[in-house]
């Protein structure tokens, strides 16, 4: 009854060497990574040492062979990992700390090594000992399990999250369980010990969220080529441009992965990017490693399988963006140039998906257009930073507050621009586009962007547009609004569609502009 009320509670019972007994609890235990730490050391210390010098991968290759205690050691060596940015269990760290005031030993015990489990002591003083991997015995599984049980022969309690930690537990007398996958909770519970669980939120939401399904409207692009190069009726070519564009999203969705995994250090300094599934802690970094493997391996299929030239312009938009998530994106105004030319890439993907001839105007007008968005992203943050008192340079890229100005005035040229090459490319090309029924419908695009293009800058100047302008967006609905009257002007204008006078009511209302 005592345990169980505990358990409800959200305090275990503490345990004593005898039932009843007076004696001194036996000690609490603690692992590190994927318990205390919302995150595993190894792979932060082995990221932030790519990040830094990708030709470090050599070395870590020679280091492997001597075994994982050797490797972490120099891991932990060369790394420099701040262990005070690293998403922390709060909930456990609260119990721990209530298990400390009752007067219970609290140890921590750790497959990390002993340098990095130190660094954890200077921000956990609640610890009375660390028992850590030391460069040549690796301290993890049933290693760990006969170092505790030396120690301690009077028992102990042991809070873990992996089914490393099973041995552990068998040795010990309470199981607290901490983030652990369901297969891993049953094991534990068949121990027959008392066990007491600290769930954690579903990792499966958090990779779809790491994912970005929403970013995926961004390869819509893809069909653009089809429409315009008057291949909209074929289903040959619908099915090529379904393929590019599944192919465009497995990859992007990659990328997306691996730009959070490089970010780490900076996203945790950032006022939102924080709240991320990688930066939170919420979606480990192991399961965001395979995740990132299997969308690259299945985007480069499907658009190997769409044909040669889809296929380089997969590998085109890979190659940008991993230059961009390693260096480009810290160089200030190349990385929105950077971010412009991976939208147009996309579109340059859909031209080769169906086969159709290029249009030097569409291509030069997305460039300026979806640029302009990407100054707008960047000003965001650095209104951001201004309202928060942040000085100096951006964490991750490389602006200063004091460029606000200077992005503001490039972003809105940049759209303005787009406006421009549009109204250009309607009197220069379109007219003479015989796969266009009736081209005269789009002009009202020049119009369309210029209320859409306003409205971005006008809430960007008001601080109240998402960090993404894309997400913005897709949920806005004078935006959803604009987008609605461009496409059926773009309907109208490839298959001839009478738009006729609309009633009143279905016209869209209140662009708030």
């Amino acid at each position: 009854m005592a345990t169980a009320r505990a358990r409800r509670a959200g305090t275990a019972p503490i345990l004593t060497e005898e039932a009843g007994s007076a004696s001194r609890p036996v000690p609490l235990v603690i692992d590190l990574d994927g318990t205390l730490l919302r995150t595993d050391l190894l792979l932060e210390g082995i990221i932030a040492l790519l990040r830094r010098n990708p030709l470090m991968l050599l070395a870590m290759l020679l280091w492997l062979p001597r075994g994982r205690a050797f490797f972490k050691r120099r891991i932990a060596e060369g790394a420099g990992l701040d262990v005070a940015t690293l998403p922390a269990n709060e909930a456990l760290l609260a119990h721990i700390e209530a298990r400390k005031a009752a007067g219970q030993e609290i140890v921590l015990a750790t497959a990390a090594d002993e340098l990095m489990a130190l660094r954890a002591l200077r921000r956990f003083p609640v610890f009375d000992r660390v028992v850590a991997s030391d460069g040549v015995r690796n301290l993890k599984g049933a290693a760990k399990a006969a170092q505790l049980r030396a120690l301690y022969p009077q028992g102990f309690d042991y809070a873990g999250d992996a089914a490393a930690d099973l041995p552990v537990w068998a040795a010990s007398r309470g199981v607290i369980v901490v983030g652990a996958s369901p297969r891993v909770l049953r094991a534990a519970r068949r121990l027959g010990k008392p066990v007491e669980e600290f769930p954690s939120a579903s990792r499966s939401r958090a990779l779809v969220r790491a994912l970005r399904p929403h970013q995926w409207a961004k390869n819509a692009l893809v069909f653009l080529p089809l429409v315009l190069g008057g291949r909209a009726g074929e289903a040959l070519a619908w099915g090529s441009a379904l393929l590019a564009f599944l192919a465009l999203g497995l990859v992007a969705s990659a990328s997306y992965l691996l730009n959070d995994l490089l970010d780490l250090s900076h996203d945790r300094a950032h006022w939102s990017k924080r709240d991320r599934p990688l930066a939170s802690g919420r979606l480990p970094i192991a399961t965001a490693l395979a995740a990132l493997g299997l969308g690259l391996a299945g985007g480069l299929a499907v658009a190997a399988y769409a044909g040669a030239a889809v296929l380089a312009g997969v590998l085109a938009y890979l190659a940008l963006t991993l230059a961009y998530s390693a260096w480009l994106k810290r160089v200030p105004m190349l990385d929105a140039l950077t971010l412009g030319s991976l939208f147009t890439l996309r579109i340059a993907v859909g031209v080769a998906a169906v086969a159709v001839a290029w249009s030097p105007w569409l291509l030069t007008f997305s460039m300026f257009l979806f640029t302009s968005l990407s100054f707008a992203k960047r000003y965001t943050e650095l209104r951001g930073a201004a309202r928060r008192g942040q000085a100096g340079t951006i964490a991750g890229r490389g602006y200063e507050p004091a460029d606000e100005a200077v992005v503001l005035a490039f972003g809105i040229a940049s759209g303005l621009a787009s406006v421009v090459i549009f109204i250009l490319y309607l009197a220069n090309e379109a007219f003479q586009h015989a796969a266009l029924t009736a081209p005269l419908a789009l002009w009202s695009f020049p119009l369309i962007l210029v209320l859409f293009m306003g409205r971005v800058w006008l809430l960007a100047g008001r601080d109240a547009l998402h960090d993404d302008p894309v997400a913005f967006a897709i949920k806005d609905r004078p935006s959803l609004a604009l987008a609605g009257i461009a496409g059926l002007a773009f309907a109208a204008a490839a298959f001839g569609l009478p738009l006729g006078l609309l009633p009143a009511s279905l016209l869209p209302q209140g662009l708030g502009l």
